[in-house]
């Protein structure tokens, strides 16, 4: 079971982001890690997961498992939740039966993109899911924005009853009210927005799953450990600095001015940043007073 702050992890990548760079899966697991996060998803939005091959996913979720067995012993436990949401039903289910293979602490699925679907068919989808990877703890991803549409609470509800290895949502809509619903479902719920970080654990959520404590760990595991006014507005202006840019890139080019070995490579159709936009970037992460 997941808890606490988790990092949406970036998935390093190379030769102008057409290949894993596995050298460096360990090295920024080892940095979440000494961050303070409890685990992190991998392959998710931030982790490029969609723009990805299922053979590139699943060496991708083989490197992540492997980098975090290989921590210290004595260190703080370190799970890897595995993002198998695909555009097909087939790739799902796929890549949550290899979740469940390799020994990840849980799978979790957004709804296919692009199509709409109603809840007779994201049952299917999601149910399809939870069995390939049962018993893994299985997580529905909530992203409107992502995938173009919500599920329902009644979907939720209709897969609890059917899936017995669902545990929770990842719930990133950054408005409340779209965030709130799914807090009273009795699952556990992990927030993506960080502004709703504070307010989400005040009204029950598990913790929160992070795009931003890619780079900045820390400053997640504290807002999650210790809820203020104070984190939450940090927070918010971390992300709006590096949200400035192009997001992915932007994170990857802060993992490497933190001295973590990740090249700023991304998966086209993303992009890198300019040398001004890097030369911006320090700037405004200098002005923050962090990295």
């Amino acid at each position: 079971m997941l808890h606490g702050a988790l990092a949406a992890s970036v998935t390093p990548l190379c030769d102008g982001g057409r290949a894993l760079d596995e050298g460096a899966f360990a090295p920024l697991v080892a940095f979440l890690q000494r961050g303070g996060v409890s685990g992190t998803l991998a392959l998710g939005t931030t982790g490029e997961g969609i723009l990805l091959s299922v053979s590139e996913r699943r060496r991708a979720a083989e490197l992540f498992v492997g980098a975090a067995r290989a921590l210290p012993a004595g260190g703080t436990p370190f799970a890897v939740a595995v993002h198998c949401g695909a555009q097909t039903t087939g790739d799902t289910v796929a890549l949550a039966e290899h979740a469940a293979t390799i020994g990840a602490a849980a799978a979790v699925v957004i709804g296919p993109p692009y199509y709409a679907f109603d809840d007779a068919a994201l049952l299917q989808h999601f149910g399809a899911a939870a069995r390939a990877c049962a018993p893994l703890p299985f997580y529905a991803y909530e992203f409107a924005a992502r995938a173009g549409y919500s599920l329902s609470a009644d979907l939720i509800r209709r897969l609890r009853d059917t899936a017995p290895n669902l545990c929770g949502l990842k719930v990133s809509n950054p408005a409340w009210d779209r965030v709130e619903p799914y807090l009273q479902l009795g699952l556990d719920a992990f927030i993506g927005f960080e502004g709703l970080i504070e307010r989400g654990l005040a009204a029950g959520a598990k913790g929160a799953v992070s795009g931003l404590a890619a780079a900045f760990p820390e400053l997640v595991a504290a807002e999650v450990r210790a809820p203020s006014p104070e984190g939450s507005a940090r927070l918010q202006e971390t992300r709006q600095a590096l949200q400035a840019f192009p997001f992915h890139a932007a994170l990857k080019t802060t993992l490497g001015l933190r001295g973590v070995p990740v090249r700023d490579d991304v998966r086209a159709p993303l992009r890198r940043l300019s040398d001004v936009e890097k030369a911006r970037l320090r700037m405004a992460l200098a002005d923050l007073g962090v990295g």
